[in-house]
């Protein structure tokens, strides 16, 4: 299922009352992550910043257990139509927290060179364990080369368009 029918399905499914955006629906083959944004707090114009982002984490807890039978009921309903995890986030002002996400695990083979990348993280406590590790440098190169992920991913997704409008293989 595209990006557009994810989006819209869980539109149609979310109170309207729930978010000031539309929401945006991130997905890969395991999971679906739906987030939507939260109307911030009325504070003062000279509230710091550090208190700020403690009225945004406040509001995004309040928003999480308020809405949390409901959000489990579209999850559920959501996880047997698209056969994924559901998870949720919200964001306020500057703030973004995800809740409860699907860590999925991946078989990876590593020769001794990249082992013992992973084990010096873990002996320099960075990581508890090669998991942890690994995880770290994903998330590592994640950030660092964001801007050519985001050029792959622009390119896999007009290889799937093309691939759409190609002549039907069956």
């Amino acid at each position: 299922m595209n990006q557009e029918k994810l989006t819209t399905w869980f539109a149609g499914r979310i109170p309207d009352d729930w978010f000031i955006e539309p929401i945006h629906v991130n997905a890969d083959r395991d999971e679906i992550i739906v987030t939507g944004t939260l109307a911030p707090p009325q504070l003062d114009d000279d509230t710091t910043d550090e208190a700020r982002a403690v009225a945004h984490a406040s509001r995004i807890d309040g928003f999480r257990e308020d809405t949390r039978k409901q959000r489990i009921a579209i999850a559920k309903v959501a996880e047997h139509h698209f056969d994924r995890k559901v998870s949720w986030a919200a964001r306020c002002g500057d703030t973004t927290t995800t809740f409860t996400q699907a860590a999925v695990p991946a078989m990876t083979r590593l020769r001794m060179p990249e082992r013992a990348v992973l084990d010096t993280l873990i002996e320099a406590g960075v990581a508890r364990s090669r998991s942890e590790a690994l995880a770290w440098c994903v998330k590592l190169v994640g950030r660092n080369q964001a801007e050519w992920i985001d050029e792959l991913r622009d390119a896999l997704t007009a290889v799937e368009r093309v691939r759409a409008e190609g002549p039907d293989a069956a």
